[in-house]
């Protein structure tokens, strides 16, 4: 299941990714409340968890901060 030797994601956590993925355009970004309402409208989650999975999936490497928006490292870019 994981192929790159990091700790796998929670079932929402993956799915969260993949809702945020399906946002951003390749090399896009969006603003933490772009993202917040991705989550919202996509995976039902309220605010305060929408935060939560945000910040699981910035500290394990597969968002990062630019200028204040939410970039996604190569996710599904094989």
């Amino acid at each position: 299941m994981v192929s790159d030797g990091t700790s796998p994601l929670t079932p929402l956590a993956q799915e969260a990714l993949e809702a945020l993925a399906s946002t951003i355009p390749p090399g896009g970004e969006l603003t933490y409340e772009q993202a917040y309402t991705v989550l919202a409208e996509k995976e039902d989650l309220e605010r305060p968890a929408a935060k939560d999975i945000i910040e699981r999936l910035y500290n394990k490497g597969h968002l990062y901060e630019v200028d204040g928006n939410l970039r996604l490292t190569d996710y599904g870019s094989e």
